[in-house]
């Protein structure tokens, strides 16, 4: 079963939720080459702290890391550690709080430095894929619905979706119901009902779509090296617009 919020419930994951956005911008200015991964690690874990949550990343499944951070052709999962950033990479910083027992998720890459073009047009075009799949998330449509947008977006544009790994449903449980694949067939899968609350996340290669996992047990890269890009929005779904409640107070598409 899908949950469905109400009233106080989206209430609690709209605070959750904008207190997390507003920890990713802050979070994404201190981005420069020199700093490690875990010196961005350590600077979110004080950040969520300060605003009163806890990490729900830390100690799950034993992942010993505050948020996920990879770099460049790791895709997802990356474990804070020593490696330096260096300018012309990118940075996927992939957060979640828990706030008063409401849980939110979030991500962005983020450029050290100036990136090359085909990078910047990596990740706008993730973006775009993110936008596209969020614009489907409304009352009455298909979660196929989500997927097929992404896809069709990404694929369009020559890169790659990562298949391994999806988005999935969030709000008392970091994975609620249901999984959101970044591809499928337009109005399958279940009904969208108004108060899903869902975490999407286009994961995008600039290469081959094939990845291979690290032998620390999380760290996803692609199998070519080539970089890979990683958006990620909590979106509340409403008979209207869909509300992106990772976005900044009352964010919609319109």
């Amino acid at each position: 079963m899908i949950p469905i919020k109400k009233g106080a419930e989206i209430d609690g994951m709209r605070r959750s939720s904008q207190v997390l956005g507003r920890i990713l911008a802050e979070l994404s200015a201190l981005v420069q080459p020199g700093l490690t991964t875990r010196d961005l690690d350590e600077a979110a874990a004080r950040m969520i702290r300060e605003a009163g949550g806890k990490s729900p990343f830390y100690g799950y499944r034993g992942f010993p890391g505050h948020i996920c951070v990879s770099v460049s052709e790791e895709v997802v999962h990356g474990i804070p550690g020593k490696r330096k950033l260096l300018y012309g990479e990118i940075v996927k910083l992939d957060i979640g709080i828990v706030l008063n027992g409401w849980v939110s998720d979030t991500a962005a890459s983020i450029p050290v430095g100036a990136v090359a073009p085909e990078i910047e047009a990596l990740l706008a075009q993730t973006q775009l894929a993110l936008v596209q799949g969020i614009g489907q998330a409304r009352a009455g449509n298909r979660l196929g619905d989500i997927s097929a947008a992404i896809e069709r977006c990404v694929v369009g544009a020559g890169y790659t979706v990562v298949r391994e790994f999806v988005g999935h449903g969030v709000g008392r449980s970091l994975h609620e119901e249901p999984q959101i694949p970044n591809y499928g067939r337009s109005g399958s899968g279940p009904l969208l009902k108004a108060g899903m609350t869902l975490a999407i996340e286009p994961m995008v290669n600039l290469g081959q779509a094939e990845i291979r996992i690290l032998q620390d047990g999380w760290t996803v890269v692609t199998v070519d090296g080539k970089p890979s890009s990683h958006f990620e929005h909590t979106v509340l779904v409403t008979d209207g617009e869909p509300e992106i409640l990772t976005g900044g107070k009352s964010s919609t598409l319109s």
